[in-house]
């Protein structure tokens, strides 16, 4: 589940695993042009790091 919300002033995304997540994980479009910028890698980093059995497809971008 993803929103989009304001810190400051500024844009942020947040993203949470359910409605009723005490901790979701928001950042600003600094972050986010990093993710973006560095997509691959983590990509390789969650298929390399996943556990048997819990794999992630990923859809082509």
């Amino acid at each position: 589940m993803v929103e989009r919300g304001e810190f400051k002033g500024k844009p942020v995304l947040i993203i949470r695993r359910s409605d009723d997540d005490k901790y979701p994980f928001s950042f600003g479009l600094s972050k986010a042009r990093l993710i973006v910028e560095n997509i691959d890698e983590i990509k390789k980093f969650v298929e390399e790091n996943s556990v048997s059995g819990n794999s992630v497809s990923f859809p082509e971008s």
